[in-house]
């Protein structure tokens, strides 16, 4: 049988331009639109990968028959259960510093990760499959959030066992993603029969991702509504949960014995209190700043039931033991942001800015006197020599505001700096006299 020695790179080029014609028009393309359209032509083993990888690098779907997998029909069970262990009503819920502590742990965990190169180019190959609820069906609605609650709600639960079940066809996907991608290097020899199967098992992994993020859909929506009115919109919050929940999918080790709605919590819970930390406000304060001003928020409510009164920051700071200067400093980093144009009054007719004074705003009177006194300074510097006016002015700023020193002014007549303290001397002197002072005595003692 004569040796295989594939087609040329240009008529092979013309054929995977039909077939990114074709996958643009439909979105993917079938194994089987793959083989119909390469028949015609001799390809080998690695032009039959280069033409794969040319797909997926123009962003289209390669479906593969994984009806063959015996696999998939994991897939089509009817799981019945909820995620009982999960405290989904908010009843038990721990407070903020809770919240703020698991987002530090959360973020000592990311920090301390040092993922290889393949395992972020996997990651982002995977997300980029990961399909989501039509956009265009949620822009009819006048509800997007009962359109979204409907659409989750469609999904059925997973038991203890559909859990493993698909994180054990996750992690055979992303095997089969590293030999796939060893093979596309260069580094790893197979055959079309060991690439095919080989990209069924990984989109078997893909699927098996997709169906435990939406069947935990329900999940996000129950932790996230117990952040609602701490400054970001609910469906915001869901999305930010949505990001936790597709990291803890990625990170889920089933092997620990786990339920995986106890693992996601945590993520989810993470996501969304880092995303208020950074977002809620208009001017974003650090986590350790919020847990503090948490901490500053319930002392101070107990001190006034104890009280009947408002709490000073003397009484704040004696029960949180810090100084009263640093309780005062908490609260005014605490303290949100309000627009000078808030509406003021009933008739709402005013704005807040209408109300705030102007510190740095010139008096009438005031722009009116000094306005004059130039006018005068003006007239009794022109009755002096050319030189003498000129260093006047640079020596105390008259004209542009910024005063120089004597070895400035020297340098720009060119002279020494005791030249220059002579010709002020002198010159303060004439301006002392009674017919010269007379005009800018009256401005002086006022």
């Amino acid at each position: 049988m004569p040796k295989k020695t594939g087609s040329t790179d240009s008529e092979l080029d013309s054929y995977v331009a039909k077939l990114i014609s074709t996958g643009d028009a439909k979105g993917s393309v079938t194994e089987d639109d793959i083989q119909i359209a390469l028949k015609t032509i001799d390809v080998t083993d690695k032009q039959l990968s280069a033409v794969y990888q040319t797909l997926r690098n123009n962003g289209i779907e390669i479906i593969s028959a994984v009806e063959d997998d015996d696999a998939v029909s994991d897939l089509d069970d009817d799981p019945v259960v909820h995620h009982d262990d999960i405290d989904l009503d908010g009843e038990g819920e721990s407070t903020e510093d809770h919240d703020i502590r698991v987002a530090k742990m959360a973020d000592a965990e990311m920090s301390s990760e040092k993922p290889k190169k393949k395992a972020r180019a996997r990651t982002t190959r995977a997300r980029s499959r990961v399909r989501g609820i039509d956009a265009t069906t949620v822009m009819l609605t006048g509800d997007p959030v009962r359109m979204y609650l409907k659409e989750i709600g469609k999904v059925d639960l997973l038991t203890a066992a559909d859990e493993v079940d698909l994180a054990m066809k996750i992690e055979a996907g992303l095997e089969a993603a590293d030999k796939l991608e060893a093979q596309d290097a260069g580094e790893l020899t197979l055959t079309r029969a060991e690439m095919r199967r080989l990209m069924r098992v990984e989109q078997v992994g893909l699927d098996a991702k997709q169906a435990l993020i939406s069947a935990n859909l329900r999940l996000v929506v129950s932790i996230a509504k117990r952040y609602v009115g701490r400054g970001m919109l609910f469906l915001d919050l869901i999305q930010e949960g949505n990001l936790g929940l597709i990291r803890a999918v990625e990170k889920f080790d089933y092997e620990k014995g786990f339920k995986f709605s106890t693992y996601a919590t945590w993520w989810i819970r993470q996501a969304i209190t880092r995303a208020i930390a950074d977002q809620a406000r208009t001017i974003r304060i650090p986590v350790h700043m919020v847990e503090t001003i948490n901490k500053l928020v319930r002392v101070q409510r107990q001190l006034l039931q104890d009280l009947g009164r408002d709490p000073s920051p003397e009484e704040i700071g004696a029960e949180m033991d810090m100084s009263a200067d640093r309780v005062r400093e908490i609260q005014k980093i605490s303290q949100e942001p309000v627009s000078l144009e808030t509406p003021i009054g009933e008739e709402e007719d005013s704005q807040l800015g209408d109300f705030i004074e102007d510190a740095q705003a010139v008096v009438p009177p005031e722009a009116a006197s000094f306005s004059m006194l130039q006018e005068q300074l003006t007239q009794v510097l022109d009755g002096l020599a050319e030189r003498e006016r000129k260093v006047i002015e640079l020596r105390f700023g008259l004209a542009d505001g910024h005063p120089r020193t004597l070895e400035e002014v020297g340098r720009e007549f060119g002279v020494t700096r005791e030249r220059i303290r002579q010709i002020e001397s002198k010159t303060l002197a004439k301006l002392r006299h009674p017919s010269r002072s007379s005009k800018l005595k009256d401005y002086i003692e006022g």
